[in-house]
């Protein structure tokens, strides 16, 4: 018979990550609470490592006693009131560092040591919409009008490890009303320059290059990747920046630097490249044009500005191409498998509890899959599966217990 795959989940949560310590630490601000911080936020973890798509299917798994084995015997557990209570008021710093201790403690089991594309480790940055309804609001919202409905959503960008190996979030910010614009480009480049900023003081050793979207080709990015110090790839499209431009024009008229036959699924690649300033950046930056011909015989471009000035044409293009995982692998995955547009609970701080909660637990999976089961499942949906029927099978041991001392 096969070994418990919730047994060695729990296991691995409480040897390797000290999670339980973690979530013991917690705190919030109730007065006289019945429940201890971390017997509330535990189940609400599980919850989230199992996909629960909502908070009554929580409430469901609570009263049929499922995470019973769990905790020490007679322990009860909050319902989904109390839970909901003390979500808008916990200690976001305390779960922040939650998910913060995780990605150190990988950094330090050497899961990034070789890179994530040719040795280097690469982030992406890319802004989303959470969730959003025409009826429930609060102070946070962001607003906007269609039609004659006011709709109310939260939305924010997140920093997520790209290329091979488990794609960890390793942190995310929210648009703040009234402080950033609601020009979609200009807020959500505000709220990437202070998410990268606060993760290069968590992390700074973890990142060497951050990939972004078009959204991000101008000077502000660049200079603010800079200042940072780390280099910085983004997309070339469309805009208004008249060196960028000008290089684009030129480069058009010059010969390919390299010609790549048979590359990553192209029938051919031809690679262009030129040595611009843009405007009010100093250092001068590489413009690279992908031109690819599709073994369909469709033709399409990917053209980037970077500040990696010695990197490889090939690595470029493999890091290009992989900002792409960030949006499947993490939004599209987490929409449709974890409920991350789903509004769990609104007010106070409870919609960032719950994605800090929700980020902490695809961080754990997908290094439980990579790591503990050497990629044995082909697919996180079979592995939460296997994680269910574990739930229901397994007995009550001392070391599997979550203690709230």
């Amino acid at each position: 018979m096969r070994k418990n795959y919730f047994v060695k989940l729990v296991n691995y949560m409480k040897n390797v990550y000290q999670i339980d310590r973690g979530l013991n630490k917690l705190s919030d601000g109730r007065v006289n609470p019945t429940y201890s911080t971390g017997q509330v936020i535990s189940p609400v973890l599980f919850g989230f490592l199992l996909r629960i798509k909502s908070f009554n299917e929580l409430n469901f798994m609570i009263k049929n006693h499922e995470f019973s084995k769990l905790f020490p015997r007679g322990t009860k557990l909050p319902q989904i009131d109390a839970i909901r209570d003390t979500l808008k008021v916990l200690d976001l710093e305390g779960l922040k560092q939650v998910n913060q201790n995780v990605v150190k403690t990988a950094v330090e089991n050497k899961v990034f040591d070789n890179g994530t594309i040719d040795g280097n480790t690469v982030v992406a940055i890319d802004g989303t919409k959470f969730f959003g309804s025409n009826k429930k609001n609060c102070p946070e919202c962001l607003k906007n009008t269609k039609g004659n409905k006011i709709h109310s959503f939260h939305s924010g960008a997140v920093i997520s490890i790209v290329g091979k190996g488990p794609k960890l979030v390793i942190g995310f910010e929210m648009y703040r009303p009234g402080e950033d614009s609601e020009s979609k480009d200009e807020g959500e480049l505000n709220v990437a320059k202070r998410l990268l900023s606060s993760t290069m003081k968590s992390h700074k050793n973890l990142m060497d290059v951050v990939v972004y979207d078009a959204l991000a080709c101008n000077s502000v990015w660049i200079n603010h990747c800079r200042n940072l110090g780390i280099d910085t790839i983004v997309r070339a499209k469309n805009n208004h920046n008249n060196s960028l431009r000008f290089v684009k024009k030129k480069t058009n008229k010059l010969d390919s630097v390299d010609v790549w036959e048979d590359e990553r699924g192209f029938e051919k690649v031809e690679v262009y490249e030129s040595i611009f300033t843009m405007d009010n950046v100093k250092q001068p930056l590489r413009f690279v044009k992908f031109a690819m011909k599709h073994k369909d015989k469709k033709r399409t471009q990917i053209k980037i500005v970077t500040t990696c000035k010695d990197m490889a044409l090939k690595t470029l293009f493999k890091i290009i191409r992989a900002r792409w995982d960030i949006e499947n692998s993490i939004f599209n995955n987490l929409k449709s498998e974890c409920g991350l547009e789903h509004c769990f609970v609104h007010g106070g701080n409870a919609v960032e509890a719950v994605l800090n909660l929700i980020f902490i637990a695809s961080n754990i999976t997908q290094l439980f899959l990579v790591r503990r089961l050497r990629n044995q499942l082909t697919t996180q949906r079979e592995m939460v599966r296997l994680l269910l029927k574990g739930l229901y099978l397994m007995k009550y041991k001392e070391e599997l217990v979550f203690s709230s001392s």
